[in-house]
Parts: C-alpha cells; structure tokens; sequence
C-alpha cells in the first residue's frame, strides 16, 4: 500500500526537517572567541538576492522592481513568468490567445491591463517572439513575448519599469519588463564554470524529463578581454485534461423550438460540450553567447548572441456532443420536458435519440512538428571622455512559429442522443449519450479534413540606438542625457487551410482512419467534477499522421487561404533629452520623448465571384485567382503617427529609511499585429469568425504614480504604490456581421465577425508590499494589488484581475534553504472566443522549493509546481455559462548544480 503525502504536509515537513538540522547545527563546539572575531559574515542565495533587489529598488529615480538572481543559473522559480507574478503589481497567465491555460505561465502584464500593454526586453532591446501553437500565428497574433522560450538559467536580474522615462524605448502603456543577463567582465574568477544535470516529472503525463544547462565564463587577468558561453536543453511532456463548451449560440425568437417553447425564445445554449484531452512533447535548446571587450577605461564594447528554439509536437483530441447541430438556432431538435433555464441560458436538456440525427461531432488533431523559436544578435559600445558619455547599439532579432502539418480527422457520430447539465464553475459539465458507446469507433464517419496546414508567422525588427550623457557640475541638474533611435519591424502570417483530397476518396468507408482499441487514459478528468464522457475512442498518433499525409489537400495555391493571412511593417524613429536631477533629499528627471510610427499593412480584398473565377482572367488588377477560398487582391493601407511623450520622475528622502516616489508619464503602446492585420478567420461550424482593422491607432495612456517606502530593517520594506492610467485609442472589441463562403456548406453564409476598434478605458488602484527578515534565517514576503479597470461604456477591460496577491515564506541557512509561495489572481475578461465573451475564473497556485549545499562546488534542489492542482475555469457572460475547465497537474524539478 502507497502512501501519499499532500503538498501542504511535504513542505510542512521539508521545512521542519531543516529547522531541526539547522538546531543540531547549532549545538556544534563554539570556535574560539579570537577566531570569531577573525571572521566575515558574507550573506548569500536567497537573501542576498533579496537584498540586492531592495537596494536596487532604493536607489532608483524612478518606479522599479528588481528580482535578482540568487546564484548563478539559479532564479527564484524555474520560470522567469513565475518570479515576475510575486511583484506587486505583475501578473501572469499561461495562454497568449485561445489555446486554453496550461502548466506554465507563459505571458505577463502589469496593472490590470492585457499583457500586449506590457513590452518586454533583452538587455534593453527589444526581442522577437514567436509561437508554437496555430492559432497564435494565425489567429490572435499580439505584442505580447513568450517566456516559454526564455529559461531562466540565463537571467541575472529581472527589472521591472512601473514608470517610464524619455530614455526608455517606448511600446509599453503599463510599464516595461527588462530582463539583464550576464557580462564575462562580471564575474571575479577567470575560469567559472557552471553545470547543472536535472530531471522533472509531470503527475498528470506520468513522465520524466531530463533537463540539462551549462556556463563556461573566462576572462583574462586584466579584466579587459572575456568571453561567456551558456547552453540549455529541457525536455518536458505535458497532459491537459479539459472539459470545453465552444461558445454560446441563442434560440432565435420565431424559430420552430421557440414557437413550441415560448420560454426558449433568445435563450443561450453551449455550441458544444466535449471532453478534450490534450498531450505535447517540448523540447527547448539554445544558447547565449556574449563578448566583451574593454582595452582601455574609457571603452568598451560587447557583443551578444542568444537562440532558443522549442519543438512543440501535440496531439489535441475533443469528443463533443454537438447542440449547436441538435438545436440549430432553434430550427432543429427540441429538448425533452423537464429542461432547466437559468440566468437566460438553457442549463440542463435531455435529447431523445433520433434515427438519422448527428448528436456527436470528434475531433483529433495532430501537430507533429509544431515548433516556436526566438533568438537576438546585438552589438553595443561605450566610450567616456571627461564628463560625456556616448553609448550605442544596434542589432537584429528574430522569431518565428511554425505548423507545418496538422494531420486531422473530424468525425460525426448519430443517433446516440445526448443530455447535459451544466454546474456554474464549480464543477464541469455533465455530458452523456443516450445511446451507443462513446469508447468504440464504431458508427462514426468522416465530417471535413481541416485546419491550417501549413502555417507559419515571422516576427523581425532591426534597431540601431546612440546615447548619450553629459555629467554637470553643481546645481540641480547633474546631467543630461539625449539620444535618437530607428527601429524596423515587420510581422507577417501565412495561412494554408488544408482540405480532402477529392481524389483519394477520404469520404469513402473503406478510406476510414484504422482504429486499434486505444481510448483516453483511465484517470481522464480527475479534478475537474461533473459527470461527463470520460472514455471516448482515440485514433493512434502515427496511423493519423499516414492517414493525414495521404487524405488531406494542402496545395499552397490552391488551398491559401487569404482571408486568415496578413503582413506589415512599421519603422519607428524617436528622439529624446531628459535631464537627470538632485537636490537636499531628493533626487529625479525629466524628459521627453518624440515619436513617429509609420505602419503599412498589406490587406487582403475578396473579389466577388461573379468577376472573377478560380483559375480564370480577372478583369481586376493584380487579382489573385489561384485560391479555392475565392478571387482577391492585395490593398495596401498606409497610416503614420506622431507622439510627444514627457515624463516626471520625483524621489524624495521624507525621512529616514522612508522614501516618497512621484511620476506623471504619458506612454504608448502599439495595437496586436492581427488586430491590424486584416486577417479573417472563419469557424465554419459556428458561424463565428475573426477580422482585423489596419486604421487601428496606437494606445496612448497618461499615468500617474505615487509610492511610499519605509526600509525599517535589512532586506526589510513596506510600501504603498498608487497609480492611474488614463488610457486613450484602447483597442477595444465589436462584432458585425458579414457573408463569407462556408466550406463545408460549400455556399455563402452569415458569420459574426469579431473586429477590433479604438475606444477609451482606464486603470487605477494601489499596490502594497511587505518583506522582512526575522533572523535565524527565516523571513516573509507579501503583496497586495488592487487595479480597477474598465472601457468607456463600463465595459470590462481585457485582462484586468481586480485582486491579486502573493505570500510567501523562507528559511535559508549555509547548506540548507526552503520556501513556500502561495498567488491568487481573481477573474478577468479573455476577450471574445468564438463570438462570445471569455472570461477567466479567480484562480490560486502553491509551490515551494528546497535547497541543500552538498559542498562549495555542488548543491542540490527541488522545486514543485502546482502543488494544489489547480483547475483553470473560463465563462462566457456569466457563471451559468462555463466555457471551459482544464487541470494539468503538478511538476517536480529536482536539479544537482556543480561549479568550479
């Protein structure tokens, strides 16, 4: 018999275990009182790191965060996303479009705000980012970075910008996030180097990966010439369990059900309730290259490399009892009496099997070779000569998001009949069939091969910045520093939606995918409540992907699909001088910034068919005839923006160890590339679709700050931060209707098609921050965010938590250290899925992490993800309206780290 000790009673443990070492430690022989006096107390890991985060903090002008590594290669979490959502103010989700939650944070935002209102940096340049799922290179492409792609291993401090500057690049209306990694001339030895040989493992999956990193530093005794090497390479398997609704339809007033039952008339349903099982592979490897070259005080120059690219290979299964079919706008089946309507939504329904009626819709889709990479090159100089500094850089970066195949198999299923309950967000929905066996394959036909097939995004920008400063002697202004910068960004997506291959007869029975008796695992859905289809068949991976390479069309002429494509460019130049400034107790700058943005997006314009037929002359010019998808032609829509951007940053001393901090800044921010892009996609099965709008201006906000800081103790604060965000041209969402060829239906069809507009919005609230240091090694840490945000017209703004908070608690001696970390973020608007409202439930996370010192040279430490396993909720108008529910489990890392 196994026993299992829950999260809570393993740290409880781990942690009481250390103090009783660390008491035997303490009982050991006492030195001699001269050798006492002889020694130095060198404080190190994580209150070290801690220390210099505050100090950090403390010295700035201007609003700032720091988190700091606690040793090298050693972050506080093993993801950088994770370390960030414990700051006030910060916070994360594991999504960037509609891909549903995972087990690893991946985007983060500031204040309330969505994350493509926060920038994130390298070094202080910026990083192209790139994505491993389809539908965010395709679909909902935005500003936002991905920092799956970004391991923490690399990182020496994280910082946190809460109020801008005119010397900061601009692009982040809520702040900006700058993430430093190491220089060779930093480090004290000549030869460092560093390994650290790890494994996960994931519960849900029941896997075990390796995890591998390493750092190789030399630099020569003069500390003028070095050179630093770092490389990583983790694998990881994931498994999701969820259970989703795909958005809500109505019950059309004057429909056929409605006229039999009056009080279904404009009542909401779920499009769909399907058990989705969802299974990747990841594999990251990379590296980080940086040389520096320093020959005399007065110069130096560095020259930095960084790659990461991630193979990404999943396998997404959904078993659907399909109600947007059976109801069919009202036009279709009536439920059984006895149905439940709640809060305007029917809730509960029960469908008598009837012969030659589709109940069940299975989709099994394979990506295979889906990967995501990113990765920079930057040069940058320095040279000082007296009182003027003059400091530059320029470089390049790239990332990229590619699906080469889906390999896709959407099957119906009749006559089995259907019932389902939904339960709010306390637990998933019920689902069952009233007939047949959802376990065997038996009865099912092929519907439609689909999906984007291939798919790919690109994301560049070419930069080239000169600074510079120039120290004063006296007076209130100690310096001024002015600079200029050109920037060239260009984004594009292309899009194959892949269809059968008439010839090959897909249709036909005989042609079926061949099922060999596999199902979804036995434990599916645990966590997740409800009574639902637990059990449903699945096609083997490899025998879809034969299946997929010979049944499906993926001609690149014939098949691009050029509503869902799109391509820019935006070139930005900016020029600036602030003035850096002191005085008895207080200190600060101010500044300005100009900025010019021209974007040029090249639309795609459908030609009516009448004009033009596939493969025919077209009287249009430049007509693009080749496409299944219909006629069109390429419209380029130019717009250009100017911006004065002044900023005020304020420190003043009120007292001792009590610092107040002022700033009024205006910021801009610069629309998601698909919300300029013109890009249309189309849910041929709910009618539901996605557009863009190329006139789109960019998000200009005003902010106001305020802060007060009281350092009572070393490595110790409390403080308050205030702020307000006024934001002007918030990309807001609508959705009008339009006629766009159904492929299915083979025929023209009405879509509600989702489009981005400009309108207004704000954000203000107030941060609270606490940590401490107790002695004996153990210490605390706290924060609070309230941020209240809302669109003009009360509408909710995208991602804004009303409340967040993180504690956490430490123990730390020489060999041993423990922490527990707890962070709740309450529910925020996703946006729209599938012309309906996604909303994201209140949801909290523990983990903790353990460190032993083995010697000076190797250590040892595990650090537990999830441990409360967490269930990700998702709603559309209200919680009588559950969207989706997904639980992935816990993740353990245990990692031996040695150096020499």
């Amino acid at each position: 018999m196994k026993t299992h000790l829950t999260p809570v009673s393993s740290a409880i443990g781990a942690l009481l275990f250390g103090m009783a070492l660390s008491a035997q430690a303490q009982q050991a022989p006492a030195k001699p009182a001269d050798a006492q006096k002889l020694e130095t107390v060198v404080v190190t890991g994580i209150r070290a790191s801690l220390e210099q985060s505050i100090n950090q903090k403390k010295r700035s002008d201007a609003l700032v965060e720091v988190i700091t590594a606690e040793d090298i290669g050693k972050m506080p979490d093993k993801n950088v996303a994770d370390s960030l959502q414990r700051v006030p103010g910060v916070t994360i989700s594991s999504a960037g479009a509609g891909e549903g939650g995972f087990d690893e944070n991946d985007r983060v935002s500031l204040r309330g705000t969505n994350p493509s209102l926060t920038q994130t940096m390298i070094n202080g340049h910026m990083i192209g980012s790139g994505d491993w799922f389809v539908l965010n290179q395709v679909g909902t492409v935005g500003r936002s970075v991905s920092y799956s792609l970004l391991p923490s291993e690399l990182v020496s401090k994280v910082v946190v910008r809460k109020s801008s500057q005119a010397d900061l690049v601009e692009g982040g209306v809520a702040g900006t996030v700058d993430i430093i990694t190491r220089k060779p001339l930093e480090f004290t030895k000549a030869l460092t180097l560093e390994a650290s040989l790890g494994a996960v493992y994931s519960d849900l999956p029941k896997k075990t990966d390796p995890q591998l990193s390493a750092l190789v530093n030399w630099r020569d005794a003069s500390k003028t010439f070095g050179v630093m090497a770092q490389f990583f390479s983790q694998e990881r398997h994931l498994r999701r369990d969820g259970i989703e609704t795909l958005g809500y339809s109505k019950i059309a007033p004057g429909s056929a059900i409605a006229l039999s039952n009056p009080d279904l008339a404009g009542v909401a349903y779920p499009n769909a309730i399907g058990s989705a099982l969802f299974e990747q592979e990841r594999k990251r490897t990379g590296g980080l290259i940086t040389i520096q070259f320093k020959p005399t005080n007065a110069l130096s120059f560095d020259l930095t490399g960084f790659k990461s690219e991630m193979e990404a290979s999943n396998y997404n299964r959904n078993y659907l009892v399909w109600t947007s079919r059976i109801l069919n706008g009202g036009a279709g089946q009536a439920p059984d009496a006895g149905y439940v309507v709640r809060n305007g939504t029917l809730v509960q329904a029960n469908f008598t099997p009837i012969a030659g009626r589709q109940y069940v819709i299975v989709d099994q889709i394979l990506r295979p070779d889906a990967r995501s990479e990113t990765g920079f090159l930057n040069l940058q100089g320095e040279w000082k000569s007296g009182d003027l500094t003059i400091s530059g850089k320029a470089g390049s970066s790239t990332g990229k998001g590619d699906t080469p195949t889906q390999a896709v198999f959407e099957g119906d299923v009749l006559n089995t009949g259907a019932s389902y309950r939904l339960n709010g967000i306390g637990n998933a929905p019920d689902s069952a069939l009233r007939a047949g066996n959802a376990a065997v394959f038996t009865g099912t036909t092929l519907d439609w091969i689909f999906g984007a097939s291939p798919a790919s995004t690109k994301d560049k920008e070419d930069w080239a910045q000169l600074d510079g400063e120039y120290q004063l002697d006296g007076g209130v202004v100690s310096s001024i520093k002015f600079g200029a910068r050109s920037a060239k960004h260009s984004r594009d997506s292309r899009f194959v939606a892949q269809g059968p291959k008439w010839s090959a007869d897909p249709f036909n029975a005989a042609n079926l995918p061949a099922w060999n008796g596999q199902t979804y695992p036995s434990d599916f859905g645990g966590g997740l409540g409800g009574n639902f289809i637990k059990n449903p068949w699945q096609i083997d991976p490899a025998v879809l992907k034969a299946w997929g390479d010979k049944f499906s069309n993926r001609d690149p002429l014939q098949r691009q699909y050029f509503p869902g494509e799109f391509e820019m460019d935006e070139k930005t130049t900016a020029a600036y001088a602030m003035a850096n400034l002191t005085g008895s107790g207080w200190s600060g700058n101010a500044g300005l910034r100009l900025v010019e943005t021209k974007v040029n997006v090249l639309t795609n314009v459908a030609i009516a068919g009448s004009v033009c037929a596939p493969l025919a002359p077209c009287a249009v010019p430049g007509a693009i005839t080749t496409s299944a998808f219909g006629s069109f032609y390429r419209k380029n829509v130019e717009n250009t923006h100017k911006d004065v951007l002044p900023s005020v940053n304020l420190k003043v001393d009120l007292a001792k160890d009590v610092i107040g901090r002022f700033a009024i800044t205006k910021t801009l921010a610069r629309p998601d590339y698909s919300a300029l892009g013109g890009a249309v996609s189309l849910d041929d099965t709910n009618l539901t679709g996605n557009g863009g709008n190329p006139n789109l201006k960019p998000i200009r906000a005003t902010n106001l700050d305020a802060a007060f800081e009281y350092y009572f103790a070393p490595r110790s604060l409390v403080s308050l931060g205030l702020f307000h965000i006024d934001l002007n041209n918030y990309v807001s969402y609508g959705v009008s209707q339009a006629s766009y060829f159904n492929e299915q239906q083979k025929a023209f069809r009405t879509y509600n098609i989702s489009s981005p507009v400009n309108s207004k919005g704000k954000v203000q609230g107030f941060e609270l921050g606490y940590q401490q240091s107790f002695g004996g090694g153990f210490g605390a840490l706290a924060n609070y965010t309230y941020a209240d945000g809302e669109e003009k017209g009360g509408k909710q703004l995208v991602g804004n938590s009303k409340n967040t908070y993180n504690v956490a608690a430490y123990f730390e001696n020489d060999w041993l250290n423990a922490r527990v970390a707890y962070t709740y973020r309450s529910a925020f608007f996703n946006g729209l899925d599938r012309a309906s409202a996604q909303n994201q439930a209140a949801v909290g996370t523990v983990s903790a992490s353990f460190g032993y010192k083995i010697n000076d040279s190797m250590s040892l430490s595990l650090d537990l993800l999830n441990l409360n396993r967490p269930v990700l909720k998702y709603y559309a108008d209200n919680v009588d309206q559950p969207t989706a529910f997904y639980v992935n489990g816990r993740q353990a890392y245990l990692t031996l780290r040695a150096k020499l």
